[in-house]
């Protein structure tokens, strides 16, 4: 009986607590976006409205007080949507932190502006990579022509929309 009265015990004082609710974000709220690459910085803490990313568990869109996670990215854009207008990067890997207090931190291994990228360069290298992973080159030259016709394929795709 005493484990009884302990968990009813337990039971009223759990109720008593008060428990915060997360809200929707205010369209007043920015988002503190730090963008990097090894050998550069493409947003050094810039305040932009939503950002959209690969995620390896599909695609995201970060605003201001989203709760914080840590997401691999996958070969993708990453959409970043600012008052002014909107910007897209093509990028390889990486990481994306979203931050307790609207702070987004992505670190990625390569990438560059989506406008950067050719159509007909990308298919033409695509039949190049996919032509050298189905050859009769070494394990090793096919599964790396392979990771990169994916890339090529996910690039392609992303100038298709």
């Amino acid at each position: 009986m005493s484990s009884l009265r302990l968990l009813s015990s337990a039971a009223r004082r759990a109720t008593s607590f008060s428990l915060t609710r997360r809200g929707y974000a205010d369209v007043s709220d920015k988002l503190n976006l730090s963008l990097t690459l090894p050998h550069k910085t493409v947003f050094n803490s810039q305040d932009v409205v939503q950002v959209n990313i690969p995620a390896e568990s599909g695609d995201m869109g970060i605003l201001s007080n989203h709760v914080p996670s840590i997401e691999a990215l996958r070969p993708g854009v990453v959409e970043v949507i600012e008052s002014s207008g909107t910007q897209k990067f093509f990028v390889s890997a990486g990481f994306a932190t979203v931050h307790p207090n609207n702070k987004l931190t992505i670190n990625v291994v390569e990438g560059a502006p989506l406008e950067d990228f050719s159509l007909e360069a990308v298919r033409s290298n695509l039949q190049e990579a996919l032509k050298t992973a189905s050859g009769s080159g070494s394990e090793a030259d096919k599964l790396e022509a392979r990771i990169e016709a994916d890339v090529y394929e996910s690039i392609q795709n992303a100038l298709a929309k």
